[in-house]
């Protein structure tokens, strides 16, 4: 494929799309509208749906010697720890681990080093200023001044995608879903090759993740009514409320929150776009098409797996809008059961009902995200 590309944001999805791409032999740029990244040193919860996408782009051992490498999940008792059942990942790329603990200022620092390694053209501080689709071509105005045609703009420029607004108006806005996170790294015990998940409470999701050989990360997913906005001085302090009480294996971590600059939190919204995608030769990838909540894990998975099949379905002479509306069709009904079975995690803990069933949702979800893409 001799066409140009230009992908506008520098995100997971962003520089997991332009590695695709150019080894397949496409041309692609990259603008990233902040001058310096803007990463959260909080870590990602990362399947094996996910090992296996950045296999196919060739960083996955990267990633691994960047991480620590889990069995899988385990259930315990808020209270006392006990476990009360597990759930041990299967790896769907060979010679990789099934589930890996990765922060994402290490994950990022992989995919932009690949980024360099393949000479990929990428502008810090740069964005579009005006996208005009002429049918043959796209021809794109830079915030710096400069301009370009390309044969394809990709939008992943993230859930706020002014891009989508461009295409199809801002009816289409990330909705709050009643939820927030809490993130905090802390110490990893020696001894902890498992993501443990606290589950007796029905209300809300306590669970802590290995991140490296010393470092773990806790998250705290809990009802926040009225998406009350808290104060940075205050954080710290609002993540242990949402322990306390909880039972003693769980209160037991409040200790090590004590730094309010180290706490990241995030109001939970949703947006998903409904088919199509793309509008003429502009298509839109990860969150800006497709965001849900971080129930399952499965966020930054579902931009990666977009960035294969997009290089996968792009490359080829039939006309743009059979490619674009190939990769859509292959993405869509993934990406919609991700963000569906997501959402009703969050749903059962808002509002528990008798036949919930979170551990059964969890192991369907694990089958079928090893499932080919």
């Amino acid at each position: 494929m001799s066409e140009k590309v230009l992908i506008v944001g520098g995100g997971i999805g962003g520089l997991s799309t332009a590695i695709a791409l150019q080894q397949r032999g496409v041309n692609v740029e990259v603008v990233e509208v902040n001058k310096t990244w803007k990463v959260y040193h909080v870590g990602i919860i990362v399947q094996s749906n996910f090992v296996r996408a950045l296999a196919q782009l060739g960083v996955a051992k990267e990633a691994v010697d960047a991480g620590f490498s889990y069995r899988g999940w385990r259930w315990r008792h808020n209270d006392t720890g006990q476990e009360m059942g597990r759930s041990e990942g299967v790896s769907t790329a060979d010679g990789f681990p099934s589930d890996l603990g990765l922060a994402r200022p290490a994950l990022h620092d992989v995919l932009y080093k690949r980024v360099n390694d393949l000479g990929i053209k990428l502008r810090l501080g740069v964005t579009y200023s005006e996208i005009q689709d002429h049918g043959d071509k796209v021809e794109v105005s830079f915030t710096d001044g400069t301009s370009d045609s390309y044969d394809l703009v990709v939008g992943a420029d993230g859930a706020y995608s002014k891009l989508r607004d461009q295409l199809f108006g801002d009816q289409h806005r990330p909705e709050f879903t009643g939820q927030g996170v809490w993130r905090y790294n802390l110490p990893r015990p020696s001894d902890l090759e498992w993501a443990d998940a606290y589950i007796t409470d029905p209300h809300q999701s306590i669970g802590t993740v290995p991140l490296t050989e010393d470092t773990m990360y806790i998250f705290v997913t809990a009802s926040e009514p009225g998406n009350p906005r808290f104060a940075p001085e205050t954080l710290a302090d609002e993540m242990r409320k949402r322990l306390i009480g909880k039972g003693q294996a769980v209160e037991a971590f409040a200790a090590y929150i004590t730094d309010p600059a180290l706490v990241v939190y995030r109001p939970l919204e949703v947006c998903f776009l409904p088919k199509p995608w793309n509008k003429g030769r502009i298509v839109l990838i990860g969150d800006a098409s497709h965001s849900s909540t971080p129930h399952l894990g499965q966020g930054a998975a579902m931009a990666v797996e977009d960035a294969v099949v997009l290089a996968e379905e792009i490359v080829g002479d039939r006309p743009i809008d059979e490619r674009l509306a190939r990769f859509v069709s292959r993405r869509f009904d993934r990406a919609k059961f991700i963000a569906d079975q997501s959402r009703q995690l969050g749903a059962w803990q808002m509002n528990p009902t008798p036949d919930a069933d979170p551990a059964g949702l969890f192991d369907r979800v694990r089958t079928y995200i090893g499932e080919p893409i």
